[in-house]
């Protein structure tokens, strides 16, 4: 069940010297969990995987989202074999990774990721799961924590640059937080410095995950009302942490009142974990990821869930291989969906309804071996001023431009826009850069109130 990294040769040099051991010979009581699993139980180790523990961090506020990628139905007690698996999302669908025990250590310590009580293992092992499905630890270095949420949670993500912010976007993240969303944030990296500290005690080219968002009640002497707070961690779980407004123990908090404290959770630990104004979480981080979950990812009991519709499909040369717009005699070709929005989101002041389309490549990965790697890909999404009747035509193409499409067409795993559209019909035509090109590919629509979906054939 090992995997190439045993051989030190696999690790990079400083893992030189580095012994394989298993829990029970750390410890005399492993655990899989203590006290429940948390974000604090992930702890960067001397890997530089600082955008997976981000993801991870995310993953232990949601219980029912870590159960399935970390199945509760394995213990160091019960049936122990040394065998533990973990499922990760792949294109689609839940995959099994089996992994034995044996762990990197050196000096009888853990040399990558740990947690905070020595006698737990949950994390370590995950971190070694993921680094066997990605064909080692040394392929952990160089990661993005998008990819790592999709890979926990079937979600689809988006991208957000701060510097050209929505005017929307605390509501966006307030609505993600309350939606279980897992998210992650960044400074653009130093080009001369791996992990470059500024003078604000925030890290450059260093994954961090936001942990909540919150209006918090604030009372001044002169008015009270309520402020927008996010909750960030660095998953260094050390005292390099935020030092500006609203830092731990900041003069600000004064105007927190002491029932609030407790309802936000304020604790001023040197843990990694601190406050910021979302103000200065927009001046200060350059870049924010969001994934969204599906509705099978969460409890029916969750008030806010979004509506998924998804569509498979296939590019296939000389049929449905219609390449993008430049190509506009075989463009219509292409796959067609038909997505009718009937209701606009609540508290929308225009009245429009939010949509984000999510193309995904299926199956790529496992080609590359074979050569065949990612598509280059993209979307335009087409709004239909009458009732549908059958498929568009290369005549309804030449006469009518997109009213939305994605921003570009790119070799990317998956791509992820939002838009904020009125009611009524639209189709949506997925397609390669080039025609003739095959693939499969997976199409979801995410909106915030039930809408009709088919493909158009």
């Amino acid at each position: 069940h090992s995997f190439p990294t045993r051989r030190s040769s696999d690790l990079s040099k400083e893992a030189y010297g580095l012994e394989w051991k298993r829990p029970v010979e750390l410890v005399e009581n492993p655990s899989l969990f203590i006290g429940g699993g948390d974000r604090f139980d992930i702890n960067q180790g001397e890997l530089g995987d600082c955008w997976l523990l981000a993801a991870m961090a995310n993953l232990t506020i949601n219980k029912k989202l870590r159960a399935r990628v970390v199945p509760l139905d394995q213990s160091f007690s019960a049936e122990y074999a040394g065998i533990f698996h973990f499922k990760f999302w792949q294109y689609g669908e839940w995959v099994d990774v089996v992994i034995d025990d044996y762990l990197p250590t050196r000096h009888g310590k853990l040399v990558f990721m740990q947690s905070d009580s020595q006698d737990e293992f949950w994390s370590a092992l995950f971190e070694k799961a993921y680094a066997k499905m990605h064909g080692s630890y040394e392929a952990l270095k160089g990661g993005t924590t998008l990819e790592a949420m999709v890979d926990f949670t079937g979600g689809c993500t988006e991208m957000f640059t701060l510097a050209k912010a929505p005017r929307n976007l605390f509501n966006i993240l307030l609505k993600a937080y309350d939606r279980y969303s897992l998210m992650g944030c960044s400074l653009e990296p130093d080009p001369n410095v791996l992990e470059a500290k500024t003078s604000v005690g925030l890290v450059r080219g260093h994954a961090y995950s936001i942990t909540k968002v919150v209006k918090a009640r604030i009372e001044t002497p002169t008015k009270s009302g309520e402020f927008p707070l996010v909750r960030i961690r660095n998953p260094w779980g050390n005292e390099t942490e935020w030092n500006g407004a609203w830092s731990d123990g900041s003069a600000e908090w004064r105007f927190i009142p002491d029932d609030e404290k407790i309802n936000l959770g304020i604790n001023f630990e040197q843990d990694g974990e601190f406050w910021m104004s979302y103000r200065d979480f927009v001046k200060y981080f350059d870049t924010l990821e969001i994934c969204n979950l599906s509705p099978d990812s969460l409890d029916i009991a969750n008030n806010f869930q979004w509506e998924v519709a998804t569509f498979e499909g296939t590019w296939a040369a000389g049929d449905t291989a219609g390449g993008c717009r430049n190509n506009i005699s075989t463009f219509a070709s292409n796959p067609q969906y038909l997505i009718t929005l009937e209701d606009p989101d609540d508290e929308d002041e225009e009245e429009k309804c939010t949509v984000i389309v999510n193309l995904m490549q299926k199956g790529r990965r496992a080609m590359r071996d074979e050569g065949g790697d990612l598509l280059t890909v993209g979307f335009c999404v087409y709004h239909l001023s009458s009732s549908p009747s059958g498929r568009l035509d290369t005549d309804f193409f030449k006469y009518n431009a997109s009213c939305a499409r994605s921003k570009a067409f790119i070799n990317l795993r998956e791509l992820s826009n939002r838009f904020r559209l009125p009611p009524g019909n639209y189709v949506i035509v997925p397609s390669t850069f080039h025609p003739d090109q095959d693939g499969d590919f997976l199409l979801r629509v995410f909106t915030e109130k039930p809408k009709i979906g088919r493909a158009h054939v």
